[in-house]
């Protein structure tokens, strides 16, 4: 009896996957350069940051699928959702400057980055209705995201920014924000759907767009009083108020799941593996 007890002891903590200790550290070293040999240590970098450790979301969900060889545990209606919100953010920032970092990262980087994490979803969307339909959990993926997409323009439309002095790119930025922003809840709605059980790479892949939304929503609470707008109230800059409630709402949407990730990070390190209370997650 005595001489299990040490082994059950050493499997309380998961093994780190070496997939995930290699996306973590390149991440560093990479957010390192660009941050003190491009944006020469800059505050407005911090947006470059937050687009970057989004794209190392998608690349931790990207070595799972391709690990696996398989798209379960992958919300479809999430990547759809995401890659309209970056194709849209891409429509401004390729050629405008209105919502791009004034360092120099916001000449090139910002947007090479953005760009490689919308081949990254165009890739994994691909593997989800193409090469590996097989193992997508279309039962579970069944959130409905017209309304979402929809009710987001929508909202765009009324609440965007003049960042770019032309109303029509304003829109598409603000829309990829509220959709970026929405995009999270069919990933928790399949992770209800599917009895709550959350695999490492998952876990951090959600965990990191709460990190990047946080970075970005830093950078736009110090930037207030330079985002403008036409009001429709006179005096009241709803654009920015817009934005700003927009990124809370992303943090209080993975509150609880934050918790639990935490959680689970102290007892099982990286390499865990998370059971959510259903309940909780929508």
């Amino acid at each position: 009896m005595a001489s299990n007890q040490p082994s059950a002891m050493a499997d309380k903590k998961q093994s780190t996957p070496t997939s995930i200790k290699a996306a973590y550290g390149i991440f560093a070293v990479a957010a390192l350069a660009v941050w003190h040999f491009v944006a020469n240590g800059e505050f407005s970098s911090i947006m470059t940051m937050a687009v970057m450790i989004q794209c190392l979301a998608y690349l931790l969900l990207t070595l799972k699928s391709t690990a696996e060889g398989s798209v379960s545990g992958i919300s479809a209606k999430c990547l759809i959702l995401e890659a309209v919100a970056l194709a849209s953010r891409l429509s401004s920032t390729t050629w405008l400057n209105g919502y791009l970092p004034v360092d120099a990262s916001g000449d090139f980087v910002y947007q090479a980055v953005e760009v490689f994490t919308l081949l990254m979803v165009l890739f994994l969307l691909h593997r989800t209705f193409s090469t590996h339909r097989f193992s997508y959990q279309e039962d579970a993926d069944s959130l409905p995201v017209l309304p979402i997409m929809a009710g987001c323009f929508l909202l765009s439309v009324l609440l965007h920014a003049d960042m770019n002095a032309r109303h029509l790119f304003d829109t598409l930025w603000m829309n990829g924000l509220f959709l970026s922003v929405m995009s999270v809840l069919p990933q928790l709605w399949f992770i209800n759907k599917t009895g709550g059980l959350v695999q490492a790479c998952t876990g951090h892949y959600i965990a990191m767009l709460a990190v990047s939304r946080a970075l970005s929503g830093t950078f736009m609470w110090h930037a207030r009083h330079d985002i403008t707008c036409e009001p429709w109230v006179q005096g009241v800059n709803h654009a920015i108020w817009a934005i700003l409630a927009a990124h809370v709402l992303h943090l209080v949407l993975l509150g609880d799941f934050g918790y639990y990730y935490v959680k689970a990070i102290m007892s099982q390190g990286l390499g865990f593996k998370l059971e959510l209370p259903c309940a909780d997650m929508v």
